[in-house]
């Protein structure tokens, strides 16, 4: 990175080694732990006993199409000791007020915390935390799953994060992560961010999950459905300043491999809790804000509620 300026008004990593904390190895944060490790950056992973334990005596194995396999060792730990330049937060939403009593607010005092979790809503609660200008809003697309503690399947041929913020602050971000494997771009509207990735993934959890179908069988079974959520949720999408172009959004559940499974469908495959307030339960307090009516999403929503 050659530009060093500040970040948010708060210090830049370095360019050539920074301390990265990882909170919520799984999937989508053990894929960019590892990615951090091997382009040299020194990498400590926050997590539960079992996973910290696996990940100090065997590093983190990746199996992917796009990085080939590989192991790279990193440091981790139940909490985070040490200041750090970055942490990552990648934990899911229905524990995030669990995860974050392991990473204390004074150790990311020098930092940037740039959270990939889903939904919106999450934004408030770090702000609070650990003030506005440290917290980057951020969003990640990849399809990346923990088959075991320390083993990452990545399944998807690309990984894209994009950051919202003033771009010549945030270039260094961008740079250090683009460095590492992982596509980053900067852009200027937080609103344009999130909500191009929820006005996407809203329909593609909820139905996939409430009809345990994967997308392919979604797009040829139930198309006029998905079509309707997505002009609902590309209208929510719309009035809270994200984009609205149903046709686009649609477009785009074409180009997904036929198998591809949303992560709120896996969970409720393995009856772990979903993400449904942060995710429904999001677009439907926004829509009620700005009342625009959304009967399929709060059907399905409350379908979901009552499984």
């Amino acid at each position: 990175m050659s530009d060093t300026r500040p970040l948010t008004g708060v210090p830049a990593p370095t360019p050539s080694r920074s301390t990265v904390a990882v909170l919520g190895p799984g999937g989508v944060g053990g894929l960019l732990a590892a990615l951090l490790a091997r382009a040299g950056h020194r990498v400590i992973c926050i997590a539960g006993d079992e996973t910290a334990h696996a990940l100090q005596h065997g590093g983190i194995r990746v199996h992917s199409g796009q990085f080939g396999d590989f192991t790279v060792p990193v440091e981790a730990d139940t909490l985070l000791r040490v200041p750090v330049d970055l942490c990552l937060m990648s934990v899911k939403h229905t524990a995030l007020d669990t995860a974050l009593d392991r990473v204390p607010p004074g150790l990311l005092d020098g930092g940037l915390v740039v959270p990939l979790l889903n939904g919106i809503e999450h934004m408030d609660t770090l702000r609070a935390r650990h003030g506005a200008r440290r917290v980057v809003p951020a969003v990640i697309r990849v399809e990346s799953t923990r088959t075991a503690p320390g083993v990452i399947v990545h399944g998807s041929p690309f990984v894209e994060i994009d950051v919202a913020g003033v771009p010549d602050r945030l270039a260094p971000l961008a740079a250090l992560l683009t460095a590492a494997g992982v596509d980053t771009r900067v852009v200027p509207e937080e609103n344009a961010v999130l909500w191009a990735k929820l006005a996407f993934l809203a329909p593609f959890a909820l139905l996939t999950t409430r009809y345990r179908l994967p997308i392919g069988d979604i797009r040829s079974e139930r198309r006029e459905e998905l079509a309707a959520l997505v002009e609902e949720t590309a209208a929510v999408s719309r009035a809270c300043g994200g984009p609205g172009d149903a046709a686009q959004l649609l477009a785009r559940y074409d180009t997904f491999p036929p198998g591809s499974r949303s992560s709120m469908q896996r969970d409720a495959e393995a009856g772990r809790p979903l993400e449904l307030d942060a995710i429904g339960g999001a677009v439907l307090r926004a829509a009620e804000r700005h009342g625009i009516p959304v009967p399929l999403l709060a059907r399905l929503v409350t379908e979901l509620s009552a499984d």
